[in-house]
């Protein structure tokens, strides 16, 4: 599949290495740097990275998995996180939420065995993490509000503040923000403006009471009531310790199971699940995002935001089905369902990248938007770009989505620069624009009269939005004229290409005689 929008402005990151950018934290241009350093350009060589991360992320879980309730269940975890459809596609595609998660599970993973053993080690590995974290995305954010509540509503958690190995780990931590304070102090605190004020209305939107249905579309119905299940067992266990029968026998022996053990005993008496620290790992993020999420951002794709909270319930979902009376026939069809769902993932994914694909889910009401065009539109611009009288001519794309995919196309061969879109400021792009000198005011600090090959994507606007878009492309490029057209996938995806000159800023004004730009 070719790179889309977010994938290929990734890239474009990627050719300005920097301590952060005006969306995110540098990890995510970082290893997409690193792949085309090994493997070349490409989007398999930009894509490896992230591959490698999607492919080891259920051995993580299975290691976690293995050691709190035995080698079959954690096995069985680690096939749960190939089949929960937005973790078994993680890695597909070159997206910051894939290093996010897997070090969400290492995090995990070295904090469990940390707040269980002491050792500086493992408080060690739990501080690289949770900097990885914040070298990845903002949301790490919420790694921290989880941990926060294991150290401090919980006993456990409480005594380890006298540990100086949790102290260690914290320092470490800092060290991945330094990048993002940097980069926000040295450009107008930009990526932070965006991610906490600009997208978000902060106010009440009742639409979003429908984050669980979201969810239980792509966690599959059934599975999705089952890990709420196991979210509301692993809850009363922390608040109800429990022990086995097992463990009722063990009692004598010395062995703990009071509330600040939080632990139970399995059938061969090693430790079971540290249920303080799954009950906070889970709760904290799944509640937490769907509570900002009646507030928040209500126009961006977040189905994702609560992935780090299943992780921990994958891990324990396993020992509780065995202890529990859940039918046999609704644990089947749950994970009939879920396998399904996965497969159902991968099929449309693999639909959208062979020809014909995306024509026969337009036809099924599934026409995949964001995924499709653009290797056609590159084409087409390749093309008008060996005629020689585009030889020397500016590429400039009407918004950033369709500016990277250009550049992309072009390996970064020659500038591609864009308009003043409004999704520019809504994506939180705009900013790194400017800081590329890649916006329309760069533009038209170029010497006037330059001639300009102008890429236009009318469906990036909303229908009712889109003539008046048009109608202002007289005013920003002079002498447009349209050239080609293309209307691919019955329409559904539509190009238009203009020659032009740049305007000198001060000959930007509006011209209501201007037709040329109009489908």
């Amino acid at each position: 599949m070719a790179p889309f929008g977010d994938e290929a402005w990734y890239w474009q990151e990627s050719r300005h290495l920097a301590w952060g950018y005006s969306d995110l934290p540098p990890l995510t241009a970082w290893m997409i740097a690193a792949g085309e350093a090994v493997f070349g350009h490409g989007v398999l060589a930009m894509r490896a990275p992230f591959l490698v991360l999607g492919a080891l992320l259920p051995f993580v879980i299975v290691r976690i998995g293995r050691r709190v309730s035995g080698a079959a269940d954690g096995w069985i975890a680690g096939l749960l996180v190939l089949a929960l459809p937005l973790l078994g596609t993680l890695g597909i595609f070159a997206l910051p939420d894939v290093p996010l998660t897997f070090v969400s599970a290492l995090a995990l993973d070295a904090v469990e065995r940390a707040a269980r053993t002491q050792r500086l080690r493992d408080w060690t590995l739990l501080g690289l993490a949770l900097a990885l974290a914040w070298l990845a995305h903002y949301r790490a954010a919420m790694l921290l509000a989880a941990g926060l509540a294991f150290f401090t509503l919980t006993p456990r958690g409480r005594t380890l503040w006298r540990d100086p190995g949790l102290w260690l780990a914290l320092a470490i931590l800092c060290l991945g923000i330094v990048p993002a304070i940097v980069f926000n102090a040295t450009h107008a605190w930009a990526a932070l403006d965006f991610q906490l004020v600009q997208r978000n209305p902060w106010r009440f939107h009742a639409d979003a009471l429908v984050q669980p249905l979201e969810q239980a579309l792509v966690c599959t119905p059934l599975f999705y009531l089952m890990l709420l299940w196991a979210l509301w067992r692993v809850v009363l266990k922390a608040v109800r310790p429990e022990r086995s029968a097992e463990g009722a026998k063990s009692k004598g022996a010395g062995v703990s199971t009071s509330f600040a053990a939080r632990t139970t005993l399995n059938a061969n008496g090693s430790e079971n699940a540290p249920w303080d620290l799954f009950a906070c790992g889970a709760a904290v993020p799944i509640v937490a995002y769907f509570a900002l999420g009646l507030f928040a951002d209500d126009t961006h794709f977040r189905a994702h935001w609560p992935l780090p909270g299943y992780l921990p319930l994958l891990i324990v979902l396993p020992m509780l089905l065995r202890q529990s009376k859940i039918v046999a026939g609704f644990r089947i069809t749950a994970f009939g369902l879920l396998a399904g769902g996965c497969l159902l993932a991968f099929a449309y994914l693999g639909m959208a990248a062979i020809p014909g694909g995306a024509d026969f889910l337009s036809r099924m009401k599934a026409f995949p938007q964001q995924f499709v065009g653009w290797r056609e539109a590159a084409a087409e611009t390749r093309t008008l770009l060996a005629q020689p009288r585009f030889a020397d001519s500016i590429v400039v794309a009407d918004n950033f989505m369709l500016a990277a995919e250009l550049d992309f196309a072009l390996d970064g061969r020659r500038p591609v620069y864009s308009l003043d879109h409004p999704i520019n400021g809504k994506h939180g792009r705009a900013p790194q624009l400017a800081i590329w000198g890649r916006d329309e005011a760069d533009l038209h600090a170029l010497a006037g009269g330059h001639p300009v090959l102008l890429v236009v994507e009318p469906g990036a606007r909303r229908e009712r939005e889109r003539a008046a878009w048009l109608d202002t492309l007289c005013s920003r490029v002079g002498n447009l004229a349209p050239i080609a057209r293309l209307d691919a996938y019955d329409g559904r995806k539509r190009y238009r290409w203009y020659s032009g000159l740049v305007k000198a800023s001060a000959e930007i004004k509006s011209n209501p005689d201007c037709i040329t730009a109009k489908p």
